[in-house]
């Protein structure tokens, strides 16, 4: 599977300098959100996810990447439903793949 990266919109709440950037790769789930001299990164292996929650609004989209080892979930905001609609397909699929 190659990797597909999805960009929050600069219109909603912490993305209007820098946009949260979310990439699914083969082996995990990577949330990259920027400010002005730092990068907080989050990732989480595709066979520790838990569960995908998408929690859809009028234009954006929000969504929960909980894990099974109980750390903190990920989570981003501003979305368009598509990608999160995405996000959440490649993730169940690549968790499919791997069980059997």
């Amino acid at each position: 599977m190659a990797t597909e990266t999805f960009k929050a919109s600069r219109w909603t709440q912490g993305n209007h300098l820098f946009a949260t950037v979310i990439e699914v790769t083969d082996a995990a789930v990577v949330r990259r959100k920027r400010s002005w001299l730092t990068v907080n990164e989050i990732s989480i292996h595709l066979s520790k996810v838990a569960s995908v929650r998408i929690d859809t609004g009028v234009l954006w989209s929000d969504i929960l990447v909980e894990s099974t080892g109980g750390s903190d979930p990920l989570t981003s905001h501003g979305h368009t439903k598509a990608d999160a609609q995405r996000i959440k397909e490649l993730i169940e699929a690549a968790q499919t793949k791997g069980f059997r």
